[in-house]
């Protein structure tokens, strides 16, 4: 029964899936532990870092790995090496993160004193968790691409161990440095790539250098739609520490609940594998009735998927943080119901913006999210309290995007637009 419940998956998907959770797991693990071992300020500061690591870190390498993977998987099927893609994605990852770099050194001072409490030494950890990350999405590309899932998969699932045994030996020993559960996030990703670099080393070299034409093509409106997609999620956060810099409770505790709230965002990330395809396929063949049951279907499922996390994260969640995370008790059932709404919102914006992908509407999808960033910064100056109006932020933001992706949507129907193929898809989970 097992053997054939697994044939009916894609390949790789066990491989990966497994990694994946792991790695999920050890997000909690990793704030859990940080929770119980640090100060409420240190805790705070750790809470930013892992905020801004992920939402650029994602943002910007996420989409490399995906043109990678693509470009790679093309020559596979036609006999060419590797090589020439993996040295333009690693060239390219390498001046995306130099760019961000040069900024952020540029900026040294005030972001250590805004959000790291004038500790210098977090602004290096956060430098270090960014380059890991390019290392990291990049080599995964080549290794995607290759159809090497077994491999992808024990780069994730090495990953997550690893930081589930660092964080672990670190609240064992009695670490109270924030700046130690943030270096967890530089060493663990780079020793899984090392532990899985004998097929990248095998795809150095080899044929001719490829164009950047290729590689670049889609990457700008990709990147765009990333970054904005990050920011919708992620952004809260940071915006506690812009809007009330001596609110170190909220922070951390806002963290935690986000993290407890977009469980059903990394359930939706195995979903998504078979969601664009299958999309991109209806598609493709202009079979709009096959489309358009596929999206009312995993419409359907992601509510169900968003409601049910809402029931008990309303229920429950001010409980969890506290018993799981140590948070402040500064968050309410209140609080919790407006982070799950903007849960829901923002599963609805990922399936929409996979119909419009399908649809090769790149400029659609990262006008939508252009706007729910709009939106969401006009929330956010809403006069009530500071974890309010980043939970307002959050809420009308992804429902603003939704909304807008629909429009769109309904407008291609409408004006008889022949879909056409996209083979990108989106990130969606946070660490």
């Amino acid at each position: 029964m097992i053997r054939r419940l697994l044939s009916l998956v894609p390949p790789g998907t066990v491989a990966v899936g497994a990694g994946l959770a792991l790695l999920g797991l050890a997000s909690y693990v990793h704030l859990a532990v940080a929770g119980h071992s640090l100060t409420v300020a240190d805790y705070g500061s750790l809470s930013v870092l892992w905020t801004i690591v992920f939402t650029l870190g994602i943002g910007l390498f996420m989409p490399v790995e995906q043109e990678v993977a693509r470009l790679v998987a093309g020559r596979h099927s036609q006999g060419l090496p590797p090589g020439p893609v993996l040295a333009r994605g690693a060239a390219l990852a390498a001046g995306l993160l130099a760019a961000v770099v040069a900024l952020i050194i540029a900026a040294r001072g005030p972001l250590a004193d805004r959000f790291f409490a004038g500790d210098g030494t977090m602004v290096a950890v956060l430098i270090g968790s960014l380059a890991a990350l390019a290392v990291a999405h990049t080599t995964r590309g080549v290794l995607s691409g290759l159809q090497l899932f077994p491999w992808y998969g024990t780069q994730l699932g090495v990953d997550g161990g690893l930081r589930i045994a660092l964080v672990a030996l670190l609240g064992l020993t009695g670490v109270t440095n924030p700046v130690w559960f943030g270096a967890v996030l530089i060493v663990a990703p780079l020793i899984s790539v090392a532990v899985t670099a004998p097929p990248i080393l095998r795809a150095v070299g080899g044929g001719v250098p490829v164009a950047w034409a290729p590689l670049l093509r889609g990457l700008g409106l990709l990147t765009a739609s990333s970054l904005l997609s990050q920011v919708v999620v992620n952004i809260g956060v940071i915006n506690v520490k812009v809007l009330d810099p001596s609110d170190v409770a909220t922070a951390g505790a806002l963290l935690s609940a986000l993290v407890l709230v977009r469980i059903p965002l990394f359930v939706f990330a195995s979903l998504q594998a078979s969601l664009l395809p299958g999309l991109a396929t209806t598609a493709t063949t202009g079979d709009r009735t096959a489309f358009n049951s596929l999206l009312r279907r995993a419409l359907g499922v992601v509510t169900a998927l968003g409601l049910t996390g809402a029931v008990l994260a309303v229920l429950l969640g001010p409980w969890l943080v506290q018993t799981l995370f140590d948070a402040p008790d500064v968050l309410g059932h209140g609080d919790f119901a407006w982070l799950a709404a903007a849960t829901l919102a923002y599963l609805w914006a990922m399936v929409l913006g996979q119909a419009l992908l399908a649809l090769d509407r790149h400029r659609a999808q990262a006008a939508a999210w252009a706007v729910g960033v709009a939106a969401l910064v006009v929330a956010t100056l809403a006069p009530v309290a500071t974890a309010l109006r980043v939970e307002l932020g959050y809420a009308i933001g992804s429902v603003v995007v939704a909304a807008t992706m629909a429009a769109l949507l309904r407008g291609t129907r409408s004006a008889g637009t022949t879909p056409v193929a996209a083979p990108h898809r989106e990130a969606v989970t946070q660490g």
